[in-house]
């Protein structure tokens, strides 16, 4: 005996889905940046140092005159002279004068005339001490200075940012589908069959 049968297949949807990723893209710029350094300023001053030295004296210890030094001593010493022997003629005159009174003045003139003088004399330097004169005057420095600040200049770029956005495209991959068959059915009427 064949029953009548009745197949149904059927296949489910099928869903897909394509994506596309978000991009982000960032940019930063390096900032602008200039610094300048002004130099700075210094002023120095300067006095030099002066040192004196005056060695006359010196010289003139070590008979090394100037012919001006020895014009001068010479006429001081003619002049001292001068007077000296005016002064010893004047007393010398007088003793004469009063021969009378006793005394032997010739001879002792002519004996106080032909001795050798006695000089007195100790030790001595030559140059003398404190003959060399110095006279030193330190000199000086100022300094002023002024530091000058740097410059800086600083421009900051912004960054620069694209963005693309991602995509979600959701389809149909597989339709659904029922596919019906139909085994061993018949349609029977009123003196009448058929096989569907």
């Amino acid at each position: 005996m064949q029953l009548p049968q009745i197949r149904m297949e059927s296949t489910f949807a099928q869903t897909q889905i394509a994506t596309t990723r978000g991009e982000l893209e960032i940019e930063q710029p390096k900032a602008e940046v200039s610094i300048e350094q002004p130099p700075a300023e210094v002023e120095i001053e300067h006095t030099p140092s002066r040192l004196t030295i005056d060695q006359t004296q010196a010289r003139a210890d070590m008979d090394l005159k100037t012919i001006k030094r020895r014009k001068e001593e010479f006429a001081q010493l003619g002049y001292e002279d001068l007077l000296s022997g005016i002064a010893r003629r004047s007393q010398d005159g007088d003793e004469l004068m009063m021969i009378e009174n006793g005394g032997n003045a010739i001879a002792e003139q002519a004996k106080r005339n032909s001795e050798t003088p006695m000089y007195d004399f100790n030790i001595g330097w030559i140059p003398s001490h404190g003959s060399v004169k110095i006279d030193y005057n330190p000199g000086k420095v100022e300094i002023r200075a002024k530091a000058n600040k740097p410059i800086i200049s600083i421009t900051a770029n912004k960054p620069s940012v694209s963005y693309t956005p991602g995509k979600a495209e959701v389809s149909l991959k597989n339709y659904p589908s029922l596919k019906i068959d139909f085994e061993n059915l018949k349609f029977v009427g009123i003196n009448y069959e058929q096989s569907i």
